[in-house]
C-alpha cells in the first residue's frame, strides 16, 4: 500500500510541474551553463584517462567538482525543493530527504543486481572494471569521498543549472541528454549507460520535488553504493 501510494503521488507530481518558473534570464543562464559544460567535459575526459593509482586522478576529479559547483551557483538561483508522501501533508524538505534516500538505495540495489548479470558478459565486464579500477588501486576512503562529492556537485549543476536553463523545453529530457553526452566524454559506454539511467531518475526527482535536494541525495547514495558494493561483484 505504501509503495503504491508513493508511486501514485510521485506520478501526480511529475504530471504537474511544481517547479516555479525561474524568470526571463534564460540567455544568461544558458551561456554560463554552456561554458562550464565544456570545461567539465574536458576535465572528465582527462581524469578518466589517467592510469588507475595515478595520484593525478584526485586533483582532477576534485577540480571537476569545483567546476560543477561553480557553474551551478554562477548560473543563478538554486532551489532545494520539497516533497510529501501523502496528500494530507504539505510538501517539506524532510520529505525530499526521505524520498532521495529511498530512491538512492533502490537505484543502487538495481545497479548491484545488474552488475551480477553484467560480470558474466566479457565486453561489458571489461568496461565496468575500467571504472572500478580507480577504487581498487587508489585509497578507497578518498575515492568514496570524491565520488560522493562529485555526485553532489553534478546534481547542483545538471539538475540545478542545466535543468533550469533547459526550461521550458522539456527540461527532464534535455538535462538528461546533456548529462549523458558529457558523461560519454569519459570514453566509457558503461558510464554513459549509468548516466542515462541515473540522469533520468534524478531529473524526474527534480521535477517532482521542484528542487535539487532529493536528486542530490539519491546521487550521493548511489555513488557510495557503486564504489563500495560493485568492486567485490566484479572481483
Amino acid at each position: 500500500m505504501l509503495v503504491t501510494a508513493l508511486a501514485r503521488d510521485l506520478y501526480n507530481s511529475i504530471a504537474t510541474d511544481r517547479d516555479p518558473d525561474p524568470g526571463s534570464h534564460y540567455v544568461r543562464r544558458r551561456w554560463i551553463v554552456g561554458v562550464f559544460l565544456v570545461i567539465g567535459a574536458v576535465m572528465l575526459g582527462v581524469s578518466m584517462r589517467v592510469e588507475p593509482g595515478d595520484t593525478a586522478f584526485y586533483p582532477l576529479t576534485a577540480g571537476m567538482a569545483v567546476v560543477w559547483i561553480a557553474g551551478a551557483f554562477t548560473s543563478g538561483k538554486l532551489r532545494l525543493g520539497a516533497y510529501s508522501p501523502t496528500a494530507s501533508r504539505p510538501p517539506d524538505r524532510l520529505g525530499a530527504v526521505g524520498l532521495g534516500v529511498v530512491v538512492g538505495l533502490a537505484v543502487g540495489a538495481a545497479f548491484v543486481v545488474g552488475g551480477l548479470i553484467a560480470r558474466m558478459i566479457p565486453g561489458v565486464s571489461d568496461l565496468a572494471n575500467q571504472v572500478l579500477a580507480f577504487a581498487d588501486y587508489g585509497s578507497l576512503a578518498v575515492v568514496t569521498a570524491i565520488t560522493m562529492i562529485n555526485g553532489l556537485a553534478e546534481e547542483l549543476f545538471f539538475r540545478g543549472a542545466v535543468y533550469s536553463a533547459a526550461r521550458p523545453h522539456n527540461p527532464v529530457l534535455v538535462s538528461t541528454v546533456i548529462y549523458v553526452l558529457v558523461t560519454m566524454a569519459s570514453g566509457n559506454v558503461m558510464l554513459g549507460f549509468a548516466g542515462a539511467v541515473l540522469g533520468t531518475v534524478c531529473a524526474i526527482l527534480r521535477r517532482s520535488t521542484a528542487g535539487v535536494l532529493a536528486p542530490a541525495i539519491t546521487h550521493v547514495i548511489w555513488g557510495a553504493v557503486m564504489v563500495l558494493a560493485l568492486p567485490p561483484v566484479f572481483a
